[in-house]
């Protein structure tokens, strides 16, 4: 059995989280056109668990204004 560090799980879930965010601004890209900067760094600034139900919402969506909505109801910052 191998043991992991806390630096590798630290990094781990880093990469995890920076995948899915790729993945999922690349899918929002292509579902409702390019998006402001702004969204996108609000986007950057989910948990992983407001990522992975965005991933879901997404299929939802069909413009930019579903979006905005959806981080204005999911979005604790």
């Amino acid at each position: 059995m191998s043991y992991i560090t806390t630096g590798e799980r630290i990094g781990y879930e880093r990469g995890k989280q920076e995948q899915g965010q790729t993945l999922v601004l690349r899918q929002l890209q292509r579902r409702v056109g390019e998006l402001l900067q702004e969204v996108d760094r609000r986007i950057q600034t989910l948990s992983l668990e407001k990522l992975e139900a965005l991933a879901e919402a997404l299929l939802d969506l069909t413009a930019i204004e579903d979006l905005l909505n959806w981080l204005e109801a999911n979005q604790t910052i």
